[in-house]
């Protein structure tokens, strides 16, 4: 079995550093665009029936 001494395997030095995470407030943030989404994923549909619903209605008599 290979047994790794020199630690051969580690990423060089000199590689950027990992893209920085969210801080709270951004968090909070997309959190709050993710529950309005999934709200109006089930709302959306239903008004854009009414209002096709309502134009047909006007348009038609």
């Amino acid at each position: 079995m290979y047994l790794d001494t020199k630690n051969e395997w580690d990423p060089p030095d000199g590689l950027p550093p990992p893209p920085p995470r969210l801080n709270p407030r951004q968090e909070r943030v997309l959190l709050w665009l993710l529950a309005l989404n999934l709200l109006l994923l089930f709302v959306a549909p239903l008004a854009g029936v009414t209002i096709f619903e309502g134009l047909y209605a006007l348009f038609v008599g």
